[in-house]
C-alpha cells in the first residue's frame, strides 16, 4: 500500500474526497515548482500531479500546453522532474503522480523509468494518450515498483472497456467530466451526478474526476459523488498570469484553500 492508497483510505475513513492538483512541472522553473509542491500541500492538496512538459499534448487544452512550452524553454527533462520530486521528498510526503504522454516513457525506457521513479518518490504515473488495451504491461512494469500506473475513461468508455481498466488500475482511476481537452469551464455536463453509480459498480478502485474543474463550487457538488476531484488548468492560469510576481506562490495557495474550503 503506497501513499495513494494510504491517503484515500484515510480520506475515506473521515468521509472525505481527495482534492487532487495538477501544475506543470518547470513553469515557470524548477524551483519555483518545488516551492509551489510544499504550498499546495500547507493549502489542502491531498495529491498532487506534476505534469511532464511535452510537444505535442493532444489531451490539454490551450492554457496546459502554453505552460508546457514555458517549461520546455528551459529544457525541462523527465530525469530533472524525477530528482525535484527526489528532493521534494526531503520535505514532504504528499502522494505525486506524473503526469505524461507515452512517448517521452518510451524513450526513457518503461523498466528504468519504473525503477528511477520509485526511487525518486513517485507513486503514480497518469498517461492519457496510452490505451488500456496497450497498457498491460506498463501496468506490470509499474505495480512490480511499487508505482500505480492510473487509466483514463470518459463519458463515452464502453462497460468491456471499464472492466479493462478497473484491472490495469492501481490507487484510482481517472474519469474524465468531459469529451475534448483539459481546460477551465463555468459548466459542467449535468450527467455527471447520474454518471457516478454506473462507474461505481464496475470500477471497484477510487474513482476521481477531472478536466473543466475549476470553481470551489464545482468541488463541492462533485466531492459529494467522487472520491477524489481534480483541478488543473484554473491554477495553472494563476500561475501564468502571475509569472514574475513575488507573491506567485501565495496566489496560489490562497486559491487551493478555496478549494479546500
Amino acid at each position: 500500500m503506497n501513499r495513494i492508497d494510504l491517503k484515500f483510505k484515510r480520506l475515506k475513513a473521515e468521509g472525505r474526497s481527495a482534492l487532487i492538483t495538477y501544475i506543470c512541472a518547470g513553469d515557470p522553473t524548477l524551483h519555483i515548482t518545488y516551492e509551489l509542491v510544499l504550498e499546495l500541500e500547507r493549502s489542502g492538496a491531498d495529491i498532487i500531479e506534476l505534469g511532464v512538459p511535452f510537444s505535442d499534448p493532444i489531451a490539454d487544452g490551450p492554457t496546459i500546453q502554453r505552460a508546457a512550452q514555458r517549461s520546455l524553454k528551459h529544457h525541462t527533462s523527465l530525469s530533472d522532474i524525477l530528482e525535484l520530486v527526489r528532493k521534494i521528498r526531503q520535505k514532504s510526503q504528499v502522494p505525486i503522480l506524473l503526469m505524461t504522454y507515452f512517448n517521452p516513457v518510451y524513450q526513457f525506457g518503461l523498466e528504468k523509468l519504473a525503477r528511477a521513479a520509485a526511487g525518486s518518490g513517485v507513486d503514480g504515473f497518469i498517461i492519457p494518450d496510452l490505451l488500456p488495451e496497450s497498457g498491460r504491461e506498463i501496468s506490470r512494469i509499474l505495480r512490480k515498483h511499487k508505482v500505480d500506473p492510473v487509466f483514463l475513461v470518459s463519458p463515452l468508455t464502453s462497460s468491456k472497456r471499464l472492466g479493462m481498466i478497473n484491472r490495469n488500475s492501481s490507487g484510482f482511476v481517472y474519469y474524465v467530466s468531459v469529451t475534448g481537452v483539459t481546460g477551465a469551464r463555468a459548466g459542467l455536463p449535468r450527467d455527471i451526478a447520474q454518471r457516478a453509480p454506473e462507474l461505481k459498480k464496475m470500477i471497484k478502485k477510487p474513482i476521481a474526476v477531472g478536466f473543466g474543474v475549476s470553481a470551489a463550487r464545482q468541488v463541492a457538488a462533485l466531492s459529494a459523488w467522487f472520491a477524489g476531484v481534480i483541478v488543473g488548468s484554473a491554477i495553472v492560469s494563476i500561475i501564468e498570469k502571475n509569472i514574475g510576481k513575488k507573491d506567485l506562490v501565495a496566489k496560489v495557495g490562497r486559491f487551493v484553500k478555496s478549494l479546500k474550503s
